[in-house]
């Protein structure tokens, strides 16, 4: 299953890095990345694949929110078909 991974914040350095390093120690290949940097705040969404994601959905999504929590950032994961249905015009 595709989903998708928000992460908003202040930007640091590293950011980019825990990211990645939080879904390949799950198990998630990381499909596509697009991030900016808008006055100094970070803005980042990922697609990725969760199918040999090693624990429930939810259980990661929710170890996202708390690395978001602990870090200052605010993470969300979504299955992608949820998220395009909600974009749709």
């Amino acid at each position: 299953m595709k989903a998708v991974i928000t992460t908003v914040g202040k930007d640091r350095i590293g950011i980019l890095a825990m990211m990645a390093n939080a879904c390949a120690d799950n198990q998630v290949n990381v499909l596509d990345v697009s991030q900016t940097i808008l006055d100094g705040i970070f803005t980042m969404t990922m697609v990725v694949d969760t199918e040999a994601l090693s624990v429930p959905l939810s259980d990661f999504a929710a170890y996202l929110q708390e690395l978001g929590d602990k870090n200052g950032l605010v993470i969300r994961l979504m299955n992608k078909e949820i998220f395009d249905s909600m974009h749709r015009v």
